[in-house]
């Protein structure tokens, strides 16, 4: 499809202001912080998750179950000990429309770390699964790799304005992508003739989250699946909505380095060392705006290539 016109593109904008405006940031974060209530079920140590009455996604976003199955692991821990790291395999494409079950598994309880297993279930069958890993806050050496020179967010390209401008984004896809979101984004991305391997998001909850850590982390591991995959699509001068690509994330870790607050501006830069294979690693490093390291990535994605003849 050939680029739309600096007027087309200004028209589309608008509309996109005007649907996104159409509900309140309040309920969008709030449906967010619901997907952490899970349910106890009738076993110690497992959960569920009640199914959508409808759904506009072929698959569960893949930060919602990382972030569930990391509560659900936090629920059987000593609320002294923080989730530290986790590594996750997702196996079967999840659906909104069907519940979820979480089963946790105590691996290890010791002085100073915990250790859980989580296998989430649908329809009787392993869809995906998580190892996350718990310590007590304990002071020791300390380094960080400095945040890198970034424009500041209100610099940078909002998310409304990126996919008013992607002439690929049909007009239905464009009135669902232009809904409200959880998060404001606002994103540095190379052009596609620059083949370059590094981009930058900063995010923000469109509302306040109130004050609990574990609520917070959650959130970031929900944000940690948004945009990180298409660092492995930037040297080839693709993105999500090139016509013939198929991708998805296959694996994904996580470690958290510091507090956060998601209500306020934090940034992940990302960039992508290797595809091959149909596959590409895309690693992530996760800023506050003051420059603190909070929280390192890495994800493995699928990415199918057929251009349209």
């Amino acid at each position: 499809m050939t680029e739309l016109s600096s007027t087309e593109v200004e028209a589309r904008i608008a509309r996109a202001r005007a649907i996104n405006e159409s509900t309140d940031a309040t309920k969008v974060v709030g449906a967010v912080a619901r997907l952490f209530d899970l349910i106890p079920a009738d076993e110690p140590d497992e959960f569920t998750f009640p199914a959508l009455a409808t759904t506009a996604r072929d698959r569960i976003f893949g930060g919602q179950v990382i972030a569930q199955a990391m509560v659900a692991a936090a629920r059987t821990v000593d609320p002294d000990k923080q989730v530290h790291s986790l590594h996750a395999y997702f196996l079967r494409g999840g659906d909104e429309t069907k519940p979820l079950h979480f089963r946790v598994h105590r691996d290890f309880d010791g002085r100073s770390f915990a250790n859980r297993r989580v296998v989430v279930r649908q329809d009787g069958k392993v869809i995906f699964n998580l190892t996350a890993s718990f310590q007590l806050p304990t002071p020791g050496l300390s380094h960080q790799v400095p945040m890198p020179d970034l424009l500041p967010p209100e610099e940078c390209r909002d998310f409304l304005e990126t996919i008013a401008a992607d002439p690929n984004i049909s007009d239905q896809a464009f009135a669902h992508m232009a809904r409200r979101r959880p998060f404001e984004l606002r994103n540095h991305r190379p052009p596609a003739s620059a083949k370059a391997t590094q981009h930058y998001q900063w995010f923000r909850a469109a509302a306040p989250v109130g004050d609990d850590p574990l609520v917070h982390r959650a959130f970031l591991a929900f944000a940690s699946d948004m945009g990180l995959l298409s660092s492995a699509m930037l040297p080839h001068g693709l993105n999500w909505s090139t016509p013939g690509l198929f991708s998805t994330s296959l694996d994904h870790a996580m470690w958290f380095h510091n507090d956060v607050r998601v209500d306020e501006w934090f940034v992940f830069v990302m960039d992508s060392d290797w595809t091959g294979g149909s596959r590409g690693i895309n690693r992530g490093s996760i800023y506050r705006q003051d420059g603190t390291l909070i929280a390192s990535a890495v994800q493995e994605g699928l990415l199918r290539y057929h251009p349209p003849a």
